[in-house]
Protein backbone atom coordinates (compact mmCIF):
# COMPACT_ATOMS: atom_id res chain seq x y z
CA UNK A 1 0.00 0.00 0.00
CA UNK A 2 2.87 2.40 0.67
CA UNK A 3 4.13 1.89 -2.87
CA UNK A 4 0.67 2.40 -4.34
CA UNK A 5 -0.04 5.56 -2.34
CA UNK A 6 3.31 7.18 -3.13
CA UNK A 7 3.07 6.28 -6.83
CA UNK A 8 -0.38 7.89 -7.01
CA UNK A 9 0.97 10.98 -5.22
CA UNK A 10 3.91 11.10 -7.64
CA UNK A 11 1.67 10.77 -10.70
CA UNK A 12 -0.78 13.41 -9.48
CA UNK A 13 2.02 15.81 -8.58
CA UNK A 14 3.73 15.25 -11.94
CA UNK A 15 0.49 15.97 -13.82
CA UNK A 16 -0.02 19.16 -11.78
CA UNK A 17 3.62 20.12 -12.43
CA UNK A 18 3.20 19.53 -16.17
CA UNK A 19 -0.03 21.53 -16.44
CA UNK A 20 0.90 24.43 -14.14
CA UNK A 21 2.34 27.65 -15.52
CA UNK A 22 3.84 28.49 -12.09
CA UNK A 23 5.78 25.26 -11.68
CA UNK A 24 9.13 27.01 -11.11
CA UNK A 25 7.89 29.59 -8.63
CA UNK A 26 5.94 27.02 -6.60
CA UNK A 27 8.74 24.42 -6.83
CA UNK A 28 6.37 21.66 -7.90
CA UNK A 29 9.27 19.75 -9.43
CA UNK A 30 10.81 19.37 -5.99
CA UNK A 31 7.59 17.86 -4.65
CA UNK A 32 7.29 15.51 -7.63
CA UNK A 33 10.90 14.37 -7.23
CA UNK A 34 10.36 13.68 -3.52
CA UNK A 35 7.37 11.47 -4.32
CA UNK A 36 9.14 9.68 -7.18
CA UNK A 37 12.12 9.05 -4.89
CA UNK A 38 9.82 7.61 -2.23
CA UNK A 39 8.13 5.46 -4.89
CA UNK A 40 11.46 4.05 -6.02
CA UNK A 41 12.41 3.36 -2.40
CA UNK A 42 9.15 1.48 -1.75
CA UNK A 43 9.51 -0.42 -5.06
CA UNK A 44 12.95 -1.68 -4.04
CA UNK A 45 11.52 -2.61 -0.64
CA UNK A 46 8.68 -4.52 -2.33
CA UNK A 47 11.12 -6.42 -4.57
CA UNK A 48 13.20 -7.56 -1.61
CA UNK A 49 10.08 -8.43 0.37
CA UNK A 50 8.80 -10.49 -2.57
CA UNK A 51 12.12 -12.34 -2.80
CA UNK A 52 11.86 -13.15 0.89
CA UNK A 53 8.16 -14.07 1.13
CA UNK A 54 7.24 -15.31 -2.38
CA UNK A 55 3.55 -16.39 -2.33
CA UNK A 56 2.84 -14.81 1.06
CA UNK A 57 3.66 -11.42 -0.46
CA UNK A 58 0.34 -11.41 -2.34
CA UNK A 59 -1.79 -12.24 0.72
CA UNK A 60 -1.02 -9.65 3.40
CA UNK A 61 -3.05 -9.54 6.57
CA UNK A 62 -5.55 -6.76 7.12
CA UNK A 63 -3.45 -5.30 9.92
CA UNK A 64 -0.40 -5.14 7.63
CA UNK A 65 -2.42 -3.37 4.96
CA UNK A 66 -3.73 -0.81 7.45
CA UNK A 67 -0.22 -0.19 8.78
CA UNK A 68 1.17 0.17 5.26
CA UNK A 69 -1.64 2.56 4.31
CA UNK A 70 -0.99 4.67 7.37
CA UNK A 71 2.73 4.76 6.56
CA UNK A 72 1.99 5.72 2.95
CA UNK A 73 -0.25 8.61 3.96
CA UNK A 74 2.36 9.74 6.51
CA UNK A 75 5.03 9.78 3.78
CA UNK A 76 2.77 11.86 1.51
CA UNK A 77 1.98 14.26 4.36
CA UNK A 78 5.67 14.58 5.28
CA UNK A 79 6.50 15.34 1.65
CA UNK A 80 3.86 18.09 1.64
CA UNK A 81 5.21 19.54 4.90
CA UNK A 82 8.78 19.61 3.57
CA UNK A 83 7.61 21.16 0.29
CA UNK A 84 5.58 23.78 2.15
CA UNK A 85 8.60 24.66 4.31
CA UNK A 86 10.74 25.04 1.18
CA UNK A 87 8.16 27.30 -0.47
CA UNK A 88 7.78 29.43 2.68
CA UNK A 89 11.54 29.77 3.15
CA UNK A 90 12.23 30.61 -0.51
CA UNK A 91 9.13 32.86 -0.62
CA UNK A 92 9.04 33.21 -4.43
CA UNK A 93 6.26 35.81 -4.48
CA UNK A 94 7.50 37.77 -1.44
CA UNK A 95 4.27 37.27 0.51
CA UNK A 96 5.91 36.15 3.76
CA UNK A 97 8.54 38.89 3.57
CA UNK A 98 5.87 41.52 3.00
CA UNK A 99 3.71 40.19 5.87
CA UNK A 100 6.69 40.27 8.25
CA UNK A 101 7.78 43.78 7.28
CA UNK A 102 4.31 45.31 7.06
CA UNK A 103 3.82 47.63 10.05
CA UNK A 104 0.03 47.94 9.67
CA UNK A 105 -0.82 44.38 10.72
Amino acid sequence: MTLLITVFAAIITTVIWYMSSQRKTLRLGTLALMYWGASIMWFVDAVFEFIELRDEFFAPSQADMINDSYLGFCVVALGLIIWLAIVLIKDPKGVVRQALTDKNT
